[in-house]
């Protein structure tokens, strides 16, 4: 897996989290700045590792 920074039509930063085979997980929203999707990736980084599974099934 791994998070891939790239700019859209609109000029706006996003990135995508990909799995190993290619196939998209999650992708963000717009940020004007390339430094706010950086922390946005790195915040969840390290909130992830302290995540829970809550099944609402």
């Amino acid at each position: 897996m791994h998070f891939e920074i790239y700019k859209d039509k609109a000029g706006e930063f996003r990135f995508r989290i990909t799995a190993t085979n290619g196939n998209i997980l999650a992708a963000s929203e717009g940020y004007k700045q390339k430094a706010s999707a950086v922390n946005a990736i790195e915040r969840i980084m390290s909130d992830a590792a302290g995540a829970v599974t809550i099944d609402n099934s």
